[in-house]
C-alpha cells in the first residue's frame, strides 16, 4: 500500500510541478499581442513576468506558516484553486483582469515552489534524487512545451482561447492531487514532540548564500525568457524563430534534472557543472551582443544557455534538500530562498526593460546579465565548500 501511495504521489506531484512555470512561460510569445490587444505601454510589459516573482517573494514565508498549521498537501490544494482562478481571470480582455489574475497565478504557483521539495524529502526519504529530478524535469519540460504551443496557438486562435487551453492542465493537476489529501501531514505537524528543535536557517550564513544563489539564477532565467524574443527580433530574427529558440533554451535544461543530483556531490562532477554553468550563463548571453541570425548558431547558443540554466536551477533545488538535515529545515530554506530570492529576481525583467528603454540598446542588458551570472557561480562555489545547515 505504501508503495502505491508513493507512486501516486510521484505522478500527481509531477502534474503539480508541470504548472509551476507554465503560466509564466506561455506569456513571452503573447507579449506583442497583449500589448496591441490591451494597449499596454511597453514599459509595463516586464511586469507580467515580475508580478509572479514578487508574489513568490511575499507569500513564500506565509505559505510555510500556513502549511505548518493545515498540512502541506492541503495547502497546495487550496492555493492551486487560486492559480486556476487567476489563469482564467486573465482571459477577460481588461488590464485589471490580466494583472490581478497574474497576482493570483503567482500566489498559487508559490505553494508548489515552496512545499513540493519538502514533501519529496518527507514522502520519498530514500528516493530524494529521483523525486527531485522528476519534479524539476516536469517543471522545465511542460514550461518549454507551453512556450512552443503558445507561439503556435496565438497565430491561429485568439488570445483568450490560447490562455484557456494552456491553463487547462492546472485543473487536471488539482483533480489528481485530491487523493494526497488523505495523507495530509497536518496530524504530524500538530504533534509538537515530532517537530525537532533546530536552528533557523535565517541566522546561518549558508542559508543566505543559498538564497542569493537561488535569486541570481531566477533573475537571469526570467529576464532571458522575457526579453530574449525581443533581443532576437531586434537582430532581424523572425517571431517564430525567436519563439522556437526560447523553446529550445528551456528544453535544453531537462537533462540537468538527472545530471545535477548525480554529479553535484562529486569533485569532478562539480568541475563539470561549474564549467558548463560558466559557458551557458556567463558567456551565453554575451553571444547575443553579435547580430546572430543564423538558425543553427542560434540553436547551439540556446542549447548551451539552456543547459546552464538547468544546472543553476537544479543546483538550487539540490541545496534545499542536501544542505538541510530534516523536512522542516527544507521547507524553511525553500521559503527563505524563494522569498528573498524571488524578490531579487523580480527586479530583473523590469530593470532590464528600463535599461533597454533608457539606452535604446540591448548590449548593456546582456553585459549586466553576464555579471550577475559571475556572482551566481561565485556563490555556488562558496555553498559547495560550506558545511550543511546546522540542526
Amino acid at each position: 500500500m505504501k508503495n502505491n501511495n508513493q507512486k501516486w504521489f510521484i505522478f500527481s506531484m509531477m502534474l503539480i510541478a508541470a504548472n509551476l512555470r507554465l503560466p509564466i512561460t506561455i506569456i513571452p510569445p503573447l507579449l506583442h499581442t497583449i500589448e496591441k490587444y490591451l494597449n499596454i505601454p511597453n514599459a509595463l510589459m516586464g511586469l507580467i513576468t515580475s508580478i509572479p516573482l514578487v508574489a513568490f517573494a511575499i507569500f513564500s514565508p506565509i505559505i510555510v506558516k500556513i502549511a505548518k498549521k493545515i498540512g502541506n498537501e492541503l495547502t497546495v490544494f487550496l492555493f492551486f484553486i487560486l492559480l486556476i482562478s487567476g489563469s482564467y481571470l486573465r482571459i477577460i480582455p481588461a488590464i485589471w483582469a490580466l494583472f490581478f489574475g497574474t497576482i493570483l497565478v503567482g500566489i498559487g504557483i508559490d505553494s508548489g515552489n515552496v512545499l513540493v521539495p519538502a514533501m519529496i524529502k518527507d514522502r520519498l526519504p530514500t528516493k530524494i534524487p529521483m523525486g527531485t529530478a522528476l519534479y524539476t524535469m516536469s517543471m522545465l519540460l511542460i514550461g518549454a512545451i507551453g512556450t512552443a504551443l503558445s507561439g503556435i496557438f496565438i497565430s491561429k486562435i485568439s488570445l483568450g482561447s490560447t490562455l484557456a487551453i494552456l491553463s487547462a492542465l492546472s485543473i487536471i493537476a488539482l483533480i489528481f492531487w485530491i487523493p494526497n489529501l488523505k495523507s495530509n501531514s497536518r496530524e504530524k505537524s500538530n504533534k509538537k514532540e515530532e517537530i525537532p528543535n533546530y536552528k533557523t536557517v535565517w541566522k546561518q550564513p549558508v542559508g543566505w548564500f543559498i538564497t542569493l544563489y537561488f535569486g541570481l539564477q531566477a533573475l537571469v532565467y526570467y529576464s532571458l525568457i522575457t526579453w530574449l524574443p525581443s533581443i532576437l527580433e531586434s537582430h532581424g530574427v523572425s517571431t517564430l524563430t525567436a519563439s522556437n529558440t526560447l523553446t529550445v533554451l528551456q528544453i535544453s535544461g531537462l537533462p540537468c534534472s538527472f545530471i545535477v543530483p548525480l554529479m553535484a556531490s562529486k569533485k569532478n562532477g562539480r568541475i563539470f557543472l561549474n564549467t558548463f554553468l560558466i559557458i551557458g550563463y556567463v558567456l551565453g548571453p554575451l553571444t547575443f551582443l553579435m547580430d546572430i541570425t543564423n538558425t543553427s548558431t542560434l540553436m547551439i547558443t540556446s542549447i548551451l544557455i539552456g543547459f546552464g540554466s538547468g544546472i543553476a536551477f537544479n543546483e538550487a533545488i539540490y541545496y534545499f534538500t542536501n544542505k538541510t538535515t530534516n523536512p522542516y529545515q527544507t521547507a524553511e530554506i525553500s521559503g527563505m530562498a524563494q522569498s528573498s530570492g524571488y524578490l531579487l529576481a523580480a527586479i530583473g525583467p523590469v530593470f532590464f526593460g528600463f535599461i533597454k528603454g533608457l539606452l535604446n540598446s540591448w548590449s548593456s542588458v546582456l553585459i549586466l546579465m553576464a555579471l550577475f551570472s559571475v556572482l551566481l557561480v561565485t556563490s555556488g562555489i562558496i555553498i559547495n565548500n560550506h558545511a550543511s545547515i546546522k540542526e
